[in-house]
């Protein structure tokens, strides 16, 4: 039996982040049933634009290297006809458009437009956030401009599928969820006692964990405000902030140097590899997300990936994957009290909650999961 073709428009590796591991992902579940070829980006982001070290995975072990035709320059236009002109090459049945941020709105405008003549009704834009987190006043046009040719779209949270309303205009949407990313739990040797004590942990330490690249709508200046009431009912408890820092890290050391928490907080300032991402889960004992916005969090789910329960904020669709008091918390985002108190339950609750089993179960009824039975019916409704 022939394959349905899909091709899917996204960046992949050697590009590294949440939308490189969840387009590979969506390969991944879907290439046993469908032929699938990703067109990939040979320059996503323009360096004066990407605040981090590097866009590309340096990683030593690579999690998702799904194959891909990297061809597409976000800021050259001959680049985007030659990409329309391999895909309508494809005669797919299915157009997938990764879409999250309005800086790619003229690319994606331009590739679908030249798609659109012979593949109107077959362009599916899945929509991992509509207007980005940090947006700017004319990101709205550039949202306009760049969905503007899809036939139909998937939202990953309730929330993205409710501000699409403002999108749509009447198309069709349909509703999906990020994979659960377990990929990084790979066995390491190290035990977490050692780890620990590789970090100045000690063996008895409670290790609230921060994780992921570091901007102001993340929060963390609040996480760090909770934590002289945490340790003033909890001395052991330790913070421990990890990632790239793309707003300035200088104002979140003075704001520890002038709270006098020295001790209980420890940040490593860098973008953790794959091969490392799992030493910090394993310790921890709570993941903290204090987003003052968002939409979804791959950091959320890779915290499930390790059974790890959460704390996290009431925007977006954070709270949708949260079962209150069972796999995590869901609190007032822009509140220090509101973290200390989750805290506070959190260790007084995990004496009787079997957090790990929790997750777990709700693991298995993860969306993303019926991700091939929905593209069918996608294809079969076109």
């Amino acid at each position: 039996m022939i394959k349905k073709k899909i091709v899917i428009v996204g960046p992949a590796y050697p590009y590294r982040g949440g939308n490189a591991l969840y387009v590979s992902s969506v390969f991944d579940i879907l290439k046993n049933d469908y032929d699938v070829k990703i067109i990939n980006y040979k320059l996503l982001y323009p360096s004066l634009l990407f605040p981090g070290t590097t866009q590309k995975d340096v990683s030593n072990k690579i999690i998702k290297k799904a194959e891909s035709l990297r061809i597409i320059n976000s800021i050259n236009p001959l680049t985007w006809f030659h990409a329309a002109k391999v895909i309508k090459n494809e005669k797919p049945d299915l157009i997938i458009f990764d879409w999250w941020n309005p800086f790619f709105g003229p690319s994606h405008y331009v590739i679908s437009k030249l798609l659109k003549k012979n593949f109107g009704n077959k362009i599916l834009f899945i929509t991992e956030n509509v207007i980005s987190h940090e947006g700017r006043f004319f990101d709205r046009v550039l949202t306009r401009i760049g969905i503007k040719n899809a036939s139909m779209f998937m939202a990953l949270s309730d929330v993205v599928e409710e501000t699409l309303k403002n999108f749509s205009n009447g198309r069709k949407v349909y509703k999906s969820a990020l994979p659960v990313y377990d990929c990084y739990n790979m066995n390491s040797n190290a035990k977490p006692s050692e780890i620990k004590s590789q970090l100045n942990f000690g063996e008895k330490d409670i290790i609230l964990l921060f994780f992921g690249y570091v901007r102001k709508y993340k929060g963390l200046n609040v996480l760090i405000d909770a934590m002289p009431e945490i340790i003033k009912k909890n001395p052991v408890v330790k913070l421990l902030i990890v990632g790239e820092f793309y707003d300035s890290s200088e104002k979140y050391y003075k704001q520890i140097n002038e709270l006098n928490i020295n001790n209980n907080v420890k940040v490593i300032e860098k973008f953790v590899p794959n091969e490392d991402v799992g030493n910090y889960y394993s310790i921890c004992d709570i993941v903290i997300l204090p987003y003052l916005e968002a939409t979804q969090s791959g950091v959320l789910n890779i915290a499930y990936g390790f059974n790890k329960p959460v704390i996290v904020t009431d925007v977006g669709g954070l709270k949708e994957d949260v079962l209150e008091g069972k796999t995590g918390y869901v609190i007032e985002a822009g509140n220090p009290l509101e973290i200390s108190n989750a805290v506070e339950k959190f260790l007084i609750d995990r004496k009787s909650v079997n957090f790990s089993e929790n997750i777990s179960g709700k693991l298995e009824d993860n969306e993303f999961n019926k991700l091939p039975l929905l593209i069918e019916k996608i294809i079969n409704e076109i």
